[in-house]
């Protein structure tokens, strides 16, 4: 077996950076909060008189509640309240979905809860305990009794393939694209691979799984959630208590996880506060491990074909990328597995489709890089096995398919370089050591396999707005409400901010996490920090010329008659560029001016200014995807062991290389990166839910049975990145939160096939896979 060299990792390098705050790899600002627990969840708010919320789950898939059992919990000490449809009060009805309203896409399902007496799937919520305890409310949840009269379910995913139709789609994911004619290019393909994958459902397992605590003081409700989007919780609970808006308070500063499942309001969330309003009590609400599976969407489970027809040299004449996915018939969203496969090969004629089933199982939900995250487990894997089919190594394949434009649209990309992520990662692994052919390496007993696969994954932009504040002091306070759900999301903007304003971050402050602040975006789409820094340049600029204008009306400063294009921000103050002393400090600009502190706002939190943002916002994003396709990158590089005798896989090595525009922080990022391949790899090998295809009811509804990769399973990684910068995008940063797990899934699939010769086209992969 080939070692690759010894390396520095880039994380060190960087540490003894210096100069701007941008780039270095700087501690989080809440690390000591977490790390010596000081730092507090949704569910470790003191209250008086605090009371605790437990659920009770329907037993079946589909139907009716005929009857109510509820006597025996009602008498058990302790209990409050047992709320069920039948004393329940109203709600409004979930509204319909519009993407004017983003915050119409807050709730996870289409039901009312305890506002009707109908089932939509096994585990939906009946009925509410509500105890002075969490042991006797979770003890009276056990003795309320329900019976049914039971309808007829479709649940089976693999025998309701036959009713797929194709997805309705929207302007931003269309659900079917075309070049070509990509059917009859593949016919007449000199040389083609034909392949059809499988992906099973999964299911969210964040360290904090999901909690609320809720306080009603007259029509004001002030709520503690584990979410990722703080304004939609919002605004969801105040249509359905029909309240204002403002008279909700939503608070997340610090959020134990979140990967897409608590992008929405689930029903936790909603009877929290319905128990607290019934009972005039504060209350909480833990949901346990299963409590998550049974009401909290996780990732559709997919098939997928993937064709690809070529020249005998390996020019792609052919690219088909169709897949079924599910979605619940109360909710979900269609899994647009191609999305990846419009972008990342110059295939002369391309066909991507995507198409849904619905089943009467909870509605699927955002997971980490929903689309790529599989739909590059099958892509990638299909262009490896073209690649032993045309004798080519898989690396020269993808470079001499690698497009200079879109190739579907034939746009331009913003900015693209994954050849050099290929080549620094092919150099750091030692990939020119491989030999090509299967089960043709080995260490001791094992047999060793090398695997690469391509990442990829668009990031969003949404309206953010933000509020920074420059003290007379020297100090900053950036203020918006967006989320800290562990990717060090604070730390980013204080550097940010730092940088903008010549200050040193210890010398900023950034609140989050609060609906009080200025409206933020979720946590989501790989698209918080851009957006999130967008608004604080444009502030911190707004800042500095604030500060400008107060000096040059000023006697005696050194500022008198310049113009902001002269200055730099450093130092504490504006300074004449390459001249050091030659300025002045903020401090000294506001004490002359008897102003206490600057501030400046972008953005505004009216109704109308919502509206104004949310056209602007669209109208952007549309101009801006007429121009250009932009999208993070990267190769991943992997090594496994496989077991001869047992057929054990064990990863043994791993190195990524990303091409993401600009780093903000290295350490965070590089953590960000490393955490989506470690899910890439629970994909390849251990996450999977299982589910009773006569009752669609989970059967592995917690870690015990739900596997994902421990610290064993995990080996070093060597994450590195280009670090050049977009020039469309603030700070020419793109976003790191999802594309480290696209592609990861392949590229253990594909070391697995260098290793054994087994083709793997259904995860995970088994010990019964490969043998």
């Amino acid at each position: 077996m080939t070692q690759a060299p010894e390396r520095t990792r880039p994380i060190d390098r960087q540490a003894t950076s210096t100069g701007p705050a941008v780039g270095r790899p700087l501690d989080r600002i809440d690390g000591v909060a977490k790390t010596s627990g000081a730092a507090r969840y949704a569910a470790e708010y003191p209250y008086p008189g605090l009371a605790h919320a437990a659920l009770v789950h329907a037993e079946i898939t589909r139907g009716r509640i005929t009857g109510l059992d509820t006597a025996a919990a009602e008498a058990l000490d302790g209990v409050l309240a047992v709320l069920t449809h039948r004393n329940a009060p109203q709600m409004a009805p979930t509204p319909r979905q519009s993407m004017l309203n983003l915050s119409s896409l807050a709730p996870g399902t289409s039901v009312n809860y305890l506002n009707t007496d109908e089932v939509h799937w096994d585990g939906q919520p009946v009925a509410v305990v509500v105890a002075e305890t969490l042991d006797a409310a979770l003890a009276a949840a056990r003795l309320v009794k329900v019976t049914y009269q039971e309808l007829p379910a479709t649940v089976d995913f693999a025998a309701a393939q036959g009713t797929a139709t194709v997805a309705a789609g929207n302007p931003l994911m269309p659900a079917e694209a075309k070049k070509g004619d990509a059917e009859a290019a593949l016919a007449a393909a000199p040389v083609r691979v034909d392949l059809t994958f499988t992906t099973p459902p999964q299911n969210h397992n964040a360290l904090e799984p999901h909690a609320t605590t809720a306080v009603w003081e007259g029509n004001r409700l002030t709520v503690h959630d584990s979410t990722q989007n703080i304004d939609w919780v919002r605004r969801h609970l105040a249509l359905k208590f029909g309240v204002p808006s403002d008279g909700v308070r939503v608070l997340a500063e610090h959020v134990g996880g979140g990967f897409g499942g608590k992008s929405m309001v689930w029903p936790g969330t909603i009877l929290t506060a319905l128990a607290a309003r019934v009972t005039g009590r504060p209350v909480r609400m833990m949901l346990t491990r299963e409590g998550v599976y049974r009401t909290v969407g996780g990732r559709t489970p997919s098939v997928q074909r993937v064709a690809l027809g070529a020249e005998r040299d390996g020019t792609l004449t052919a690219l088909v990328h169709t897949g079924v996915s599910r979605i619940g018939r109360t909710g979900g969203a269609p899994e647009p597995v191609g999305s990846q496969s419009r972008h990342l090969y110059a295939a002369q004629n391309i066909l991507i489709r995507h198409s849904t089933v619905t089943l009467d199982v909870i509605s699927n939900t955002p997971m980490r890089a929903p689309g790529e995250a599989i739909g590059t487990f099958a892509l990638e894997t299909a262009v490896d096995a073209l690649a032993v089919e045309l004798g080519v190594d898989p690396i020269e394949l993808r470079m001499r398919n690698e497009p200079d434009r879109d190739p579907l649209s034939g746009k331009q990309f913003s900015r693209r370089n994954l050849r050099a992520a290929y080549a620094r990662g092919a150099e750091r692994f030692g990939w020119a050591g491989r030999s090509p052919q299967p089960r043709s390496m080995r260490d001791g007993t094992k047999l060793v396999g090398w695997g690469v696969a391509s990442a990829f994954h668009i990031p969003f932009r949404v309206p953010a707005n933000v509020a920074v504040r420059l003290g007379a002091d020297g100090r900053v306070l950036v203020r918006c409400g967006f989320h800290e759900i562990g990717v060090g999301a604070a730390t980013a903007q204080a550097q940010i901010a730092a940088d903008a304003l010549g200050v040193p971050v210890d010398a900023v402050t950034v609140e989050y996490g609060d609906t009080d602040l200025p409206i933020g975006p979720g946590a989501g789409g790989s698209a918080q920090t851009a957006s999130v820094a967008a608004g604080v340049l444009r502030a911190c600029e707004e800042l500095r010329r604030s500060a400008l204008a107060l000096a040059t009306r000023s006697p005696g400063s050194p500022l008198r008659g310049r113009r902001l294009t002269e200055l730099e921000a450093r130092d504490g103050g504006l300074y004449l560029s390459g001249r050091p002393g030659d300025g002045e400090s903020y401090a000294a600009i506001l004490t002359r001016a008897a102003r206490p502190a600057l501030e400046a706002r972008v953005g505004s939190d009216t109704r109308l200014g919502r509206a104004a943002g949310m056209v602007r916002f669209i109208g952007g994003m549309v101009n801006d995807r007429r121009r250009w396709v932009r999208a993070a990158t990267g190769a991943h590089f992997c090594e496994v062991l496989v077991d001869e005798d047992t057929g054990e896989v064990r990863v043994s090595r791993w190195v990524s290389v990303f091409d993401v525009g600009t780093v903000i922080n290295a350490k965070t990022a590089t953590s960000q990166l490393r955490g989506g391949i470690v899910m890439g790899i629970g994909t390849a090998l251990t996450e999977e839910t299982l589910v009773d295809p006569r009752t669609g009811r989970i059967m592995n509804p917690g870690l015990a049975e739900y596997h994902v990769p421990v610290q064993a399973d995990v080996p070093h990684m060597d994450v590195s990145y280009l670090d050049e910068p977009d020039p469309t995008m603030p700070l020419g940063l793109l976003g790191v939160g999802e594309v480290g797990i696209t592609g990861a899934a392949a590229a253990v699939a594909n070391a697995v096939h260098h290793a054994t010769g087994v083709r793997v086209r259904n995860l995970p992969i088994r010990l019964d896979t490969l043998w």
